[in-house]
């Protein structure tokens, strides 16, 4: 599952304001070129969210899971309901052992070294730096230096202008949220498809 994750790269974070409005931002996403789906528990019934993706969105590299989990039963709720990767804004070691137990990949958010190495000793693959626009992409960089076997992907503050020095710093892969809704007030979901492509097209001329 970490492999799919990394090949996708791209993660969309999905705060909808109802089931049906988190559905189909996910929905256009997806259609517009992005894998990785992140519903966040900040939306309105999510786990209804997750199943109903899990059921429409056969392509068996999508990956579906939940974002802005804060608790461990709030993570076991999300595995039921079919999630995929469990993601926190925070490193918790009891949804860290939720997640182990059922071989879930979990992704916490961590904000310094030293979270990010209680994150690694509870058997963590990767973390999501958090709040990424705030830390920088140089974090990666620096953070190798001491650490070079971890894998960190930023959440926040990621947009078409600095994906670029994400990856040339390292990043495992990328959160990315409002920059692809910010036209859905306006123009509709069709907006988001067309910003999911964007980013998508940018991804793959950076990685030539």
């Amino acid at each position: 599952m970490l492999t799919q994750l990394a090949t996708n790269y791209l993660f969309a974070v999905v705060r909808g304001k109802d089931r049906q409005d988190g559905f189909k931002i996910s929905e256009a996403c997806s259609q517009g070129g992005i894998k990785n789906l992140e519903v966040t528990y900040t939306t309105p019934e999510a786990g209804k969210v997750i199943q109903d993706l899990r059921e429409v969105l056969t392509d068996q590299k999508v990956v579906i899971g939940a974002g802005t989990i804060l608790d461990d039963i709030t993570a076991r709720a999300a595995i039921l309901s079919g999630a995929q990767f469990v993601v926190s804004p925070h490193f918790d070691l009891k949804i860290a052992k939720v997640c182990n137990r059922y071989a879930i990949p979990y992704l916490p958010g961590c904000g310094s070294v030293t979270e990010i190495l209680q994150a690694l000793e509870s058997g963590v693959d990767v973390v999501k730096l958090f709040p990424g626009g705030l830390l920088g992409a140089s974090f990666i960089k620096d953070v190798h230096g001491p650490i070079p076997h971890v894998e960190m992907m930023p959440s926040g503050g990621v947009s078409l202008d600095n994906l670029d020095r994400w990856l040339e710093n390292g990043a495992w892969g990328v959160g990315v949220g409002s920059a692809l809704t910010k036209g859905v007030a306006t123009a509709g979901y069709q907006s988001v498809v067309t910003e999911a492509e964007k980013f998508v097209s940018r991804l793959k001329e950076l990685q030539k």
